[in-house]
């Protein structure tokens, strides 16, 4: 399927290159929860995932399960509601803050020595640990690794040029028998600038293909009428799930 795709991508949207200069700071990501420009965020929870939940899980207990760019995902309350140990990085605070004030969710917080600035919120139960830091420096404050990885609005989010060395930090991060959904879009680049930011069927076997076996579970138009300020009449979401060569 995945190959298909990749086939119709490259026929339909021939100028995959587009956007691959293209930079958003930290800055401006912070900014975007200030001014309340969150439409990534879903309130409900991603239904995909909800769809592969059981697929993901393999029904094992006490999972270690990392957010990349995790914002203030409901899902995360998901995995840990399950019993399983929630770990997530995100650069805006305000983001960690209101994920656990919606979640009703008690929490401390407290700097992390190995990167200045940073702090790291856990929630007082112990099952759920958020970074507020850059996702590169994450490594420095030796988080251990982990069963399954969560990629939705990560991948698609890293500004384009910086696309291998987060697919190096992610791989680095997973244990023997991970699993690793990712979620990408596929729409004409040309209309919208991003994020988030068009990735091929190719590039996410390019980055990841040494490492994992690739499978595309489902693949979604998911054109909403917010979409139609992008400029676009269509947008497809594919689902990946990697597993360990």
């Amino acid at each position: 399927m995945g190959d298909t795709r990749a086939v119709l991508d490259s026929e339909e949207y021939p100028n995959t290159e587009v956007q691959k200069n293209r930079v958003l700071t930290l800055e401006e990501w912070q900014e975007k929860w200030v001014n309340h420009k969150i439409g990534f965020h879903q309130e409900q929870g991603h239904q995909l995932l909800k769809k592969y939940l059981d697929t993901f899980l393999k029904g094992e207990k006490a999972l270690r399960v990392f957010f990349p760019l995790c914002g203030k995902a409901v899902e995360m309350k998901w995995f840990a509601d399950r019993g399983h140990s929630v770990v997530g990085v995100e650069i805006s605070e305000l983001g960690i803050r209101e994920f656990f004030m919606e979640q009703n969710l008690s929490y401390s917080e407290q700097q992390i020595m190995e990167i200045p600035g940073a702090k790291i919120f856990k929630s007082s139960s112990g099952n759920i640990s958020l970074y507020c830091c850059n996702l590169f420096d994450l490594p420095r404050a030796n988080i251990g690794k982990f069963d399954r990885i969560w990629d939705r609005g990560a991948l698609v989010a890293v500004n384009p040029g910086d696309r291998k060395r987060y697919s190096e930090v992610m791989l680095s991060l997973t244990r023997p028998g991970f699993q690793y959904l990712l979620s990408v879009f596929s729409y004409d680049p040309t209309k919208h600038a991003g994020p988030p930011f068009y990735v091929t069927d190719g590039e996410v076997k390019k980055l990841f293909g040494s490492v994992c076996n690739i499978q595309c579970l489902e693949e979604v138009d998911v054109f909403e009428e917010r979409h139609k300020s992008w400029g676009i009449d269509q947008i497809i979401e594919r689902l990946y799930l990697f597993t360990e060569k």
